[in-house]
């Protein structure tokens, strides 16, 4: 063994900390993971530029979306009764693509998540700027309120992922029940042409709009696949973890189907376009909650609306620590970035990821940029397409698990929908590919330098895999979590 390989082991060898054991029901899981999709963010901020888009047939978006993930999850979850390291797609990937492959999707994922969770900071100032100005008449520097939410976040991850199952809970309550107060509100009072079913008609469907729309669909459920990221913290994972998944997926697809259908309803499915385009995708939900319940709503809505980007900012740190876990354990990173509290909280990750997040809001701060238009969307879409990316390798690495392990217990279907998902899944990655402009706003040239991002940090994963393949081959042989048994 060469010296640098000793230094490795001896330095992996300090014994990094453990997650919290049974710190996490079904429950807990569920408000993490449906927590970062923001449920009320997505609706109020995003789907309305869906319906413009594609009109009455958006709700139809996300049925497809909801469903494709749904057929992902039935591979996805049979895979996680077989492989039980923790390190969520780096883990699975790894196992079954080998372990260079893995390395690529765990530097991938560290790079799209933490691009997801700093690129929210933008969005969560500026919301809380609307409230503010809304609520006092006040106008604070968005740097100010980017600082104060990474402070809030880091100091509720260091306290534990307990906690925060429990703060991200209540306020997923709240704003998924101001959300349903609003739909019921609609549904009883009905809209200018009564009720219609147009998310169902071919000619409206199947269209170059709703394509388009998927994309957007899809990014309003990233989060629920980190929920295999939470195996070791689980309370029985082999029946909780698919258990939180499902109920995530569903609930997530007829929720905002729903809301989407209802939001078509209150201004008709021949006018609602035609309203958006006049008032506004960022006012429209503002404005039906006025029209249907009045100026209390829209007050509650807009305090909601940066609880519910916190919970989303919290939910994706509390990922990535545990991403950050899993490869410091596994010696690709400093094993001091494994290590943990009494509380199972991965503390150093988290402080670690907190100071890369004041680093890279506080350059965009210095730079004078815009919070959303610079910060969130140059910042937050390279997560989206590479968490995508992840999600297609995963479904690829089920089929070629199983393919390889034909005696381990299955169901039969496992295999066909974990192919039916891959075809999916590639083809909304092309998708969004191709129309990234909507995703962005920008220019080709912004565009292909924010799409460069994802195979870049793919390919320093693997050129480190082959380095250590060479150099230190105990650590090659750690990637994925090895034969350990979390």
């Amino acid at each position: 063994m060469s010296i640098s390989e000793k230094d490795a082991t001896a330095q992996l060898s300090e014994a990094p900390g453990e997650l919290k054991k049974g710190a996490l029901g079904t429950g807990g899981i569920v408000f993490l993971v449906v927590s970062a999709a923001a449920p009320l963010t997505a609706m109020a901020g995003v789907a309305p530029l869906a319906i413009l888009i594609a009109g009455p047939a958006a709700p139809t978006a996300y049925l497809i979306a909801g469903a494709a993930l749904v057929v992902f999850a039935i591979g996805f979850m049979a895979m996680t009764r077989h492989v039980r390291q923790t390190g969520g797609f780096y883990t699975y990937i790894s196992h079954a693509l080998g372990k260079t492959v893995g390395l690529g999707a765990g530097i991938l994922a560290l790079v799209s998540y933490n691009a997801m969770q700093i690129g929210i900071y933008g969005l969560f100032a500026v919301v809380t700027n609307g409230m503010l100005q809304t609520y006092f008449g006040i106008e604070v520097p968005w740097g100010v309120l980017a600082f104060l939410a990474i402070a809030g976040v880091w100091a509720l991850g260091f306290f534990g992922i307990d906690v925060g199952a429990r703060v991200l809970g209540v306020l997923l309550v709240a704003e998924t029940l101001i959300l349903l107060i609003l739909g019921i509100a609609i549904a009883v009072t009905g809209g200018p042409e009564g009720f219609s079913f147009g998310l169902f008609n071919p000619q409206l469907v199947f269209t170059p709009e709703v394509s388009v729309v998927l994309g957007l669909a899809l990014g309003a459920f990233l989060g629920f696949e980190a929920t295999a990221l939470y195996r070791s913290e689980a309370r029985n994972p082999n029946s909780s973890i698919p258990r939180a998944t499902y109920i995530a997926i569903g609930f997530l697809t007829v929720f905002y189907a729903v809301i989407v259908w209802l939001f078509v309803q209150a201004w008709g499915e021949s006018g609602v376009q035609g309203f958006i385009g006049e008032n506004g995708v960022t006012a429209f939900a503002f404005i039906t909650a006025d029209t249907f319940l009045g100026q209390w709503a829209v007050l509650t809505m807009l305090a909601l609306i940066v609880t519910s980007v916190y919970a989303g900012l919290l939910a994706f740190h509390n990922t990535i620590n545990r991403y950050t876990y899993a490869l410091a354990r596994d010696g690709i990173l400093p094993a001091a970035l494994a290590r943990t509290r009494r509380n199972g909280s991965p503390h150093v990750a988290g402080l670690v990821q907190t100071i890369l997040s004041v680093l890279i809001v506080g350059g965009f701060v210095i730079a004078g940029a815009d919070p959303f238009l610079n910060l969130l969307i140059w910042v937050n879409t390279p997560g989206v397409v590479g968490i995508l990316v992840l999600q297609l390798l995963a479904s690829f690495a089920v089929i070629v698990f199983f393919v390889r392990n034909r005696t381990l217990e299955r169901a039969w279907y496992v295999v066909p929908a974990a192919v039916l998902a891959t075809a999916a899944l590639a083809a909304f990655t092309v998708l969004i590919v191709v129309n990234i402009d909507v995703l962005t706003g920008a220019g080709a040239a912004a565009n292909a330098v924010i799409l460069l991002v994802v195979p870049v940090a793919f390919l320093v994963g693997v050129v480190l895999a082959v380095i250590y393949k060479r150099t230190r081959p105990a650590t090659y042989e750690r990637i994925g979590g090895g034969d350990r048994d979390d």
